[in-house]
């Protein structure tokens, strides 16, 4: 029954998708970015209310006393599943999140990305693409008052697995002197980034305590923010 539930679910997710696709790539472009944002918004709390609705799958958020009343910061955030790239669009203060480049040139998805400003990166670039998310999150951060989010593994790990975390997040906090906010979640095990099943159950996202990055050495600050973010990610019971 779960796994007709998850293709129903599925199947409502990409009409909603594709319409409000639509209508963001038709809208957008006359609203200032935070109104881009906001409407980001309404497609990710729809998503999370089919999800619970059709699959009986809600979430927590413990730590929001964590997010930093003032200015603006970096999230270092796991990736494990399609559900945070919905949620962090109304989970979080106005952000822009760095992701491949391939997501471009997905209809409708990556017109809906580059209209929120998002920062598109070639992962094999080495060097180059950390340069990219450090003079464009300088740029966002500026000009945008921007929080920018970094999914520090560079792509979707599987739950319970994790790899090295990429410096870019710990080098931008550091140039522009702000924190580093880690984020835990455990979403992977319930939306699992291959297959349609989507279990019943409650996902629990962890906000931790700002890490300072300004002043200290970069690996020093990524390996601390990994052992925070990979210390609580918790599994089902």
């Amino acid at each position: 029954m779960q796994f007709l539930l998850s293709v129903v679910f599925t199947m409502a997710y990409m009409v909603w998708t594709v319409f409000i696709g639509v209508m963001y790539c038709i809208i957008c472009p006359f609203l200032p970015w935070r109104g881009r944002f906001w409407m980001a918004g309404v497609m990710g709390h729809v998503m999370v209310f089919l999800l619970r609705w059709i699959c009986g799958l809600t979430y927590t958020v413990e730590g929001r006393e964590n997010l930093p009343a003032e200015g603006q910061h970096v999230i270092l955030m796991k990736h494990s599943s399609t559900w945070e790239t919905y949620t962090i669009m109304f989970l979080f203060k106005p952000l822009v999140w760095v992701m491949k480049r391939e997501i471009l040139f997905i209809p409708f998805i990556g017109w809906g990305c580059i209209l929120a400003k998002c920062i598109a990166i070639d992962r094999r670039a080495g060097g180059s693409a950390v340069n990219q998310v450090l003079r464009q999150g300088k740029d966002r951060m500026e000009k945008l008052g921007a929080w920018i989010l970094v999914f520090p593994e560079g792509t979707r790990v599987a739950a319970g697995e994790t790899r090295r975390y990429g410096s870019s997040g710990a080098l931008l906090a550091a140039q522009q002197g702000c924190k580093i906010v880690p984020v835990a979640h455990n979403s992977g095990y319930f939306w699992p980034r291959r297959g349609l099943l989507k279990k019943r159950g409650t996902i629990r996202v962890v906000i931790g305590p700002p890490i300072e990055a300004a002043g200290r050495d970069v690996r020093e600050v990524n390996d601390e923010c990994q052992r925070w973010i990979e210390a609580h990610v918790y599994p089902p019971e």
